[in-house]
């Protein structure tokens, strides 16, 4: 017999719902569902406006901060994206390299002490803390970070600091959404799949990329080819609203303009697989950089609201000689679309950038790394593109597509992401006539950097989060009946004894049957507790002078009861209320419940032995990470045997 088979009323009993029709238990799991559905598509729409207008917020925020700062008192003009219309008049201030020199520097003085003053895991890239906190903290963020998130990071990429957009607006949106969970007083799980779908609205709006936001949210979280499908529907929802709430705001341009890029014959997959293997290499290049720089940070012994001012220092430096390595750096590839750039050029842009990212972010200042990917990768498919252009005009006749298509394969190959990476690049150009070679480089990308990711908080998958071992638990033991215990473990129905049933008789009986309790029933026949092995030992130690005057009666306890249709989990939550590591198992007959078996906890635990941790050769099994869970959760007991 397999675990969970035929336990079909058990929800009523289990629930205290008094429903015996099918077809009315039908009706109310429709209606169950529907109201849930209702609730869950008006929280997913609120989450989606309020994480629409943080986005919005934020890209306020950062081009004021570059108005200010890099224009303002540097001088400094860096072009953008195509598609991003500028917020504020371009100053006419000439350029002053040493200001440009310095200001990385007093963003990451300034960014450190907000950050480190007000809320310390606001530090770093942002999408590794709201990962952190959907495993390991049933995706609880404090209210305060997405505000200072917000600041911090606009700081430090408004005064030339190396970072992206992705991250902070990651972490503001999922903590926007774990509030709004908190707030209405949600459960856990409900918590977690707002905080998903924030995240995902916040990426979907800024990068004017809805579809691809929301999937990148339920795949960012899990290394291997996994995602989280729970939370694709309430994500793609929320990006939805987010994404017309910012283009309200802002218009419904792409981010990026590009030329007609196609794909014209197959033969060009000749070059991909050149720019497939050179992403693959720098995928596997920027995390081993981006960490190693962090690592050495915390070997500093320093202050860490000091650190992001180093690590600015350092970035002002690599500045001086290369200043598209600062601030976001969006130019560089809608540059690199129209051709434009040198192959040495490019390859310089994108060393640079891998540095001064990893010095920003690496120290402690705030900002994300997808942004940083985008410029790298761009640069390395267009340095790519001009190789192959150059060699073989007529196959390559665009260099630019190599451009778009390195930038994808990049991130993809850095962060594991290829489905959500492919779709988020078509949208950020709003060019899909590239998608063949974009999943082919992406693919080839990530299988050829399995070991490395730029989100270390990135687990391997599913099963391996705690969040969803305590799911997968729940359902596990939801769906299997006290009665698939009994079937699997069958022993004959015990003795009860009566209540005037003397202490030695009893010791006796619980030595020839090796059971853990016993039933007491009365002079009737109705059972009236129960008495456990353990009482009788301390019984007979403490008082064995009197052995004979003591009774069932005297040592038994309220019997805590089951029945055979109802489920594991309700079975072991009266275990875990009343304390007690036996069940006696009833069915009701002539108006009296008769005892019919003990479950015992070690019990259960022997059937997870036999059919999860040693189960048959032709049967799947879960990853041991679960399984390991599992046996935490059982508490121990002697069994029938023991």
């Amino acid at each position: 017999m397999n675990l969970g088979a035929g336990a079909v009323v058990r929800y009523e009993r289990d629930r205290g719902i008094s429903v015996s029709a099918q077809s009315d238990r039908s009706l109310l799991e429709y209606r169950s569902h529907f109201v849930n559905f209702g609730t869950l598509l008006i929280i997913c729409a609120a989450v989606g406006v309020i994480a629409g207008l943080g986005a919005a917020g934020f890209h306020y925020l950062l081009a004021l901060a570059k108005h200010l700062f890099l224009d303002g008192m540097a001088g400094y003009h860096p072009s953008g994206p195509a598609g991003e219309v500028p917020l504020f008049v371009e100053s006419s201030r000439p350029l002053s390299r040493w200001v440009l020199f310095g200001l990385p520097a007093l963003g990451g003085l300034v960014s450190g002490a907000v950050v480190y003053l007000l809320a310390p895991e606001a530090e770093g890239h942002g999408t590794d803390a709201a990962i952190d906190a959907y495993h390991f903290h049933d995706g609880k963020i404090r209210a305060r970070v997405p505000f200072v998130k917000s600041l911090a990071s606009a700081i430090t990429m408004g005064t030339g600091g190396s970072a992206g957009r992705e991250g902070p607006i990651a972490q503001i949106g999922a903590g926007l959404g774990s509030n709004i969970a908190g707030w209405l007083g949600l459960s856990a799980r409900q918590r977690r799949t707002l905080m998903v779908a924030g995240m995902g609205a916040g990426i979907g709006a800024i990068f004017r990329a809805p579809l691809a936001g929301a999937l990148f949210a339920a795949e960012v979280l899990y290394r291997e080819m996994d995602m989280e499908p729970e939370v694709v529907a309430p994500a793609i929802l929320s990006s939805i609203v987010a994404y017309s709430t910012f283009g309200a705001i802002f218009g419904w341009r792409a981010l990026f303009d590009t030329p007609a890029f196609r794909f014209r014959t197959p033969l060009e997959l000749g070059p991909y697989l050149v720019l497939g293997l050179v992403v693959a290499l720098g995928g596997r290049t920027y995390p081993q950089v981006f960490y190693g720089i962090r690592n050495w940070f915390h070997t500093l012994a320093m202050p860490n609201w000091l650190k992001p001012a180093l690590g600015g220092l350092i970035v002002g430096v690599i500045g001086l000689a290369v200043p598209d390595s600062l601030s976001t750096g969006f130019g560089v590839v809608q540059h690199a679309f129209q051709g434009q750039g040198t192959v040495i050029g490019l390859l310089v842009i994108a060393a640079a950038k891998m540095v001064t990212t990893s010095f920003t972010v690496g120290s402690g200042g705030s900002g994300g790394v997808f942004g940083p990917a985008v410029v790298i990768g761009g640069a390395l498919g267009g340095a790519v593109g001009l190789v192959f252009h150059a060699w073989q005009p007529a196959l390559v006749p665009e260099p630019g597509a190599f451009a778009m298509v390195g930038m994808a394969g990049f991130f993809s190959a850095a962060a594991h992401v290829p489905i959500s990476t492919v779709i988020m690049v078509s949208e950020m150009t709003g060019n899909y006539h590239l998608l063949v070679p974009t999943m082919f480089v992406c693919m080839l990308g990530m299988l050829l950097v399995r070991r490395h990711t730029i989100y270390e908080k990135q687990l391997p998958s599913r099963t391996s989060s705690p969040a969803q071992q305590r799911q997968i638990i729940r359902t596990l033991l939801e769906r299997t009946t006290v009665g698939d215990i009994l079937e699997l473990r069958p022993s004959a129905p015990p003795e009860p004894v009566s209540e005037r049933t003397k202490l030695p008789v009893v010791i006796e009986r619980f030595a020839s049957t090796g059971l853990t309790c016993l039933p007491v029933v009365g002079d009737d026949g109705t059972l009236s507790g129960v008495v456990s092995f353990q009482a009788v030992q301390q019984a007979f130690s403490s008082r064995a002078a009197l052995a004979n005057l003591i009774v069932a009666q005297d040592l038994a306890t309220p019997a805590v009861t089951v029945t055979a249709d109802q489920s594991l989990y309700s079975a072991l939550s009266k275990m875990s209320t009343s304390d007690s590591k036996e069940l006696l198992v009833v069915e009701e007959q002539d108006s009296k419940s008769k005892v019919v078996a003990i479950l015992t906890s070690g019990d259960i635990n022997a059937i997870y032995d036999e059919q999860i941790l040693n189960p048959p050769k032709q049967e799947p099994t879960a990853g041991p990470s679960v399984l390991h869970a599992i046996k935490r959760w059982f508490p121990k007991g002697r069994s029938r045997d023991g």
